[in-house]
């Protein structure tokens, strides 16, 4: 079975297991972990900022990120489709207690001109503007990289109101390779980031929330009271170590696969899919022509030994990682195109 789910998919790798046979087994909820510390001084240093919090998943940094922001009631202005509006179940409502405003955007970049009219101080009437997120690359977008000039405008903006700014960066280092650039010169433009080991880093679990050494204190609290607090964390955070240390070059073959299997499903129908939308791991493909849904594609792909997820009701979304190659590819193209042929 090919499984183009998604990269969470990714087995640690050989080295990685024996790094978490060796870890230390400290208690990170009360006096730390030496290899939690360890790894959450990497993920600083990776990204110019001056701390970092260990915690279970992408989903969780953002919460912890809004609450340790923003005061409860304020405004979280977003990109109209980021991940923390769409695929994260309302926590920025539901546990934070934050009101959200969606910021019209295109290929994952919000209207900097929308969001100058959007953003507003506090006044008797509303509590204002209390934190921008950004996010890159771009899960809903297809995985594509806010360019830098924008991530710049946008935290300008921000700061010009006395606002912060967090970035989802659940894969920042899809973004960093894809633009050539290190993690510091996107992080830069953001007071806080997270990013995820467990996605095409290839860690098994975790994610690293990073910021300055006042914000990372006060987070640690709100990871806690949110059930972030982990015990003998030190073998997870062992395999992100390696994950960091070992694993982001590589993202490049990735990216190569996901435009070989756009450039494939091109050839097929060009209404499938725009190669040249394909900056990183994710292929978005667009279903209207077949006259089939989504889900119906999913079962029948999966029935020829590719697994896939549904976006939309019309779109599926391909994620490549590093167990698939070209040989996997280029079968689940064939598969592919036998089904749009049979109509």
């Amino acid at each position: 079975m090919i499984d183009l789910r998604s990269d969470t998919i990714t087995r640690p790798t050989e080295a990685m297991l024996e790094s978490m046979r060796e870890a230390s087994y400290g208690d990170d909820s009360r006096d730390g972990d030496e290899t939690v510390m360890q790894l959450e001084a990497l993920a600083a240093e990776r990204t110019g900022k001056a701390a970092g919090a260990f915690m279970p998943s992408g989903t969780m940094t953002n919460l912890v990120a809004v609450l340790a922001h923003a005061q409860r009631g304020g405004e979280v202005l977003l990109e109209a489709s980021a991940h923390i509006l769409v695929s994260e179940i309302g926590g920025i409502a539901g546990l934070a207690s934050m009101f959200h405003r969606a910021v019209p955007g295109k290929r994952g970049a919000m209207d900097v001109d929308a969001l100058r009219e959007k953003i507003r101080p506090m006044t008797r009437n509303n509590l204002g503007t209390a934190l921008v997120c950004m996010e890159t690359s771009h899960n809903q977008a297809g995985g594509a990289v806010l360019p830098l000039a924008h991530m710049k405008a946008v935290n300008t903006l921000a700061h010009e109101h006395g606002v912060p700014v967090h970035t989802d960066g659940a894969r920042l280092f899809n973004a960093v390779v894809a633009l050539g650039v290190d993690a510091k010169q996107i992080a830069q433009y953001t007071d806080s980031i997270g990013f995820c080991v467990s996605k095409g880093l290839s860690a098994p679990v975790g994610s690293v929330l990073c910021g300055t050494e006042k914000f990372i204190e006060r987070a640690r609290t709100f990871r806690r009271m949110v059930g972030g607090n982990m015990r003998q964390a030190g073998p997870l955070a062992a395999a992100g170590i390696l994950a960091l240390n070992t694993m982001v070059d590589r993202l490049k073959d990735d990216h190569a696969a996901a435009k070989r299997l756009a450039e494939g499903l091109h050839r097929i129908d060009a209404s499938l899919v725009d190669p040249n939308d394909v900056e990183t791991n994710l292929v978005r493909v667009d279903l209207v022509a077949s006259k089939r849904n989504a889900a119906q594609w999913s079962a029948e792909l999966e029935r020829k030994g590719v697994r896939v997820s549904p976006a939309s009701a019309t779109t599926l979304r391909f994620v490549t990682q590093r167990h698939v190659g070209n040989t996997e590819v280029d079968y689940a193209i064939s598969a592919f195109s036998s089904l749009w042929q049979k109509g």
